[in-house]
């Protein structure tokens, strides 16, 4: 049983939204990031990743780094760019891109739920990254990045969702920058309030999307704060997370590509033929000219020199990972079968011969990556959904950078406040 409650949201006012929305923090460098808010003041990143407030080579660890974060907070609560609302609600948030929609319900979930498995993951998170947003939610008494959720799809969640959207008109509709429009609609009527509750609770599971880091971090500021808090009851905003829950049934998944520095020593004909080893090799296309995508699970485009080649897993490894939710995924093959046997990567957490490209970036930035610092690179096919539920049913955890979500949902136009 799955427990989502509406809250009392911290939003843009009319007008607002559009300026304030920004993508998530973790997707920008620290260039990247301080590139973004030049003239864009209400930018929430400016809020998200405080550093950018202050010249370059700042810790962006420091304390007053998060303590900016807040100030800036409460500067624009004070302005009236954002607004905090009267009652608690649901909020419907819809995502267009390329002429495709998914449709999500905001709203808190439990840090009890993250505890005992309801809400179920398949990543690792790391510390270091982990004690970032600790101190940022702590600090900001807020949480303000959602955490990407999925859900079973629902027929009659489906159905309460669409009467909503036909209803009244939406608060929000706006097309961000990068050409992916949002919508939001307010649900505060008690009585859909409490349809959609039910229907959460009917719910075995849900499943951390995108976020792993960001809920890890809700889940520890709600221990210290129960902690500080011994006579808490666990009704307080802290006991629970910001989350978008969306059916499994509208996701998209993107390919995560990888891209390597050198041939671990190897000439281009010997890498190849250790390649074969596991791997049907067959030419696929030239480099600027026919870059190969792969069009079912168990085959991988590699780019080396000026070719793109089709690489198909063989049969046997197929039947040896058959079975075995996390050795059979794609990410799991090159790894276990070309990675690490050929290349000498062992572990892709902190091997710094390897990197990862999210598949929103496409083939050219491939092509462009083994064109500068580089020598090879492997395009994916995108790891499905079930495989994903099905790795976190199991109660195991994908390799690092397994999926990528698209389109990203914004940070700023969703915030919990802890109190």
């Amino acid at each position: 049983m799955a427990v989502v409650k509406p809250f009392r949201c911290v939003r843009p006012t009319q007008g607002q939204a559009d300026k304030a929305a920004a993508l998530p923090y973790d997707v920008f460098n620290e260039e990247e990031a301080r590139k973004a808010v030049e003239g864009n003041p209400l930018s929430f990143l400016n809020i998200d990743r405080p550093e950018t407030q202050f010249p370059v080579g700042t810790d962006p660890y420091g304390e007053e780094v998060y303590q900016k974060g807040r100030e800036l907070l409460e500067k624009r609560m004070q302005e009236g760019v954002y607004q905090k609302d009267t009652v608690a609600a649901y909020y419907i948030y819809e995502l267009t891109m390329d002429g495709r929609s998914q449709t999500g319900i905001v709203g808190c979930s439990s840090v009890d739920d993250y505890i005992n498995g309801v809400v179920k993951k398949h990543e690792n998170t790391r510390e270091e990254k982990e004690q970032d947003r600790i101190r940022h939610v702590d600090v900001l008494n807020a949480q303000t990045g959602p955490i990407f959720l999925a859900y079973r799809a629902s027929e009659q969640i489906d159905r309460l969702v669409e009467l909503r959207k036909s209803g009244k008109p939406p608060i929000y509709d706006f097309t961000a920058e990068d050409g992916v429009r949002h919508r939001v609609w307010e649900v505060k009527s008690l009585e859909k309030v409490e349809a959609f509750e039910r229907l959460f609770e009917e719910l075995p599971a849900t499943y951390i999307a995108d976020g792993h880091h960001r809920a890890a971090s809700a889940v520890k500021v709600c221990l210290k704060r129960r902690k500080e808090h011994p006579d808490y009851t666990g009704a307080e905003p802290f006991n629970y997370f910001l989350s978008v829950l969306f059916p499994h049934d509208q996701l998209l998944i993107l390919p995560y590509n990888r891209v390597v520095r050198d041939l671990n020593g190897l000439t281009e004909e010997e890498f190849l033929d250790r390649v074969r080893e596991n791997f049907f090799v067959e030419k696929a296309g030239e480099r600027r000219r026919s870059p190969y995508q792969p069009d079912q699970k168990g085959r991988f485009g590699l780019l080396l020199g000026e070719d793109w080649y089709c690489l198909s897993a063989r049969p046997e490894l197929v039947r040896r990972t058959e079975g075995d939710p996390v050795r059979s995924l794609d990410v799991s093959l090159l790894q276990e079968f070309l990675l690490e046997p050929v290349l000498g990567i062992g572990d892709v957490r902190t091997d710094k011969r390897i990197d990862f490209v999210g598949g929103i970036r496409g083939l050219a930035e491939l092509e462009k990556r083994t064109e500068t610092d580089m020598a090879l690179a492997f395009s994916m096919y995108p790891t499905s959904i079930g495989e994903l539920f099905a790795v976190a049913d199991a109660g195991l955890l994908m390799p690092p950078k397994s999926t990528w979500f698209e389109p990203k949902l914004r940070s700023g136009l969703f915030i919990h406040e802890l109190d």
